[in-house]
């Protein structure tokens, strides 16, 4: 049994992401991805069982990545509307910083491999936010609804923004947060 690489790991994990965001998952395959990470197609199966398999993990490792990301700095003792905006924020930061890793994540999500995750496999990574909001509701700072949907309230508008700034639609990004994290904040509070 090989030894497993993590350098070469992450290039099969960047070659991956790259390739998606050029070629789309139609066109991906396994043979693509080890020519791009200069590796052997033979070196991936020791690592993935398929390009399902890869592609499900690399899901969740972006995942999981970004699932931290939008936590940072988010602490018990702030009050639900500083909450939202750092979460807010930092989702932002992350879309606008890893533009491949958030393109990925968008093709990911509306493709056929999203049905092949499990919610068990990507809920424990929002726990953290899932309870600063039920705090907020707790506490009457927020609407009383499913946790879910307050944050889509807030994610969802954050998404649209990156898209249009990863398209060159908006150069004034900060006016434009300061925007939706407003109208956003007015949707979720009573």
């Amino acid at each position: 049994m090989r030894h497993k690489d993590e350098n070469k790991n992450q290039a099969i994990f960047d070659s991956t992401i790259q390739l998606i965001n050029e070629v789309g998952f139609a066109d991906l395959s396994m043979s693509k991805i080890a020519k791009r990470a200069k590796l052997s197609p033979a070196t991936i199966y020791t690592y993935y069982d398929n390009k399902e398999d890869l592609l499900v993990k690399l899901y969740l490792d972006v995942k999981e990545k970004m699932s931290r990301s939008m936590v940072h700095s988010i602490h018990e003792d702030l009050d639900a509307k500083d909450v939202c905006y750092i979460f807010m924020k930092n989702s932002l930061e992350f879309m606008i910083e890893n533009k491949d890793w958030f393109l990925f994540l968008e093709q990911f999500s509306a493709s056929p491999f999203m049905n092949k995750l499990c919610m068990v496999d990507t809920v424990p990574m929002f726990e953290p936010l899932f309870r600063y909001f039920e705090r907020g509701m707790s506490k009457g700072a927020l609407k009383q609804m499913k946790a879910e949907l307050l944050i889509s309230y807030c994610y969802l508008p954050i998404v649209q923004l990156a898209k249009a700034y990863h398209e060159g639609m908006h150069t004034t990004i900060e006016k434009e947060f300061e925007l939706i994290f407003s109208l956003s904040w007015d949707a979720i509070s009573p």
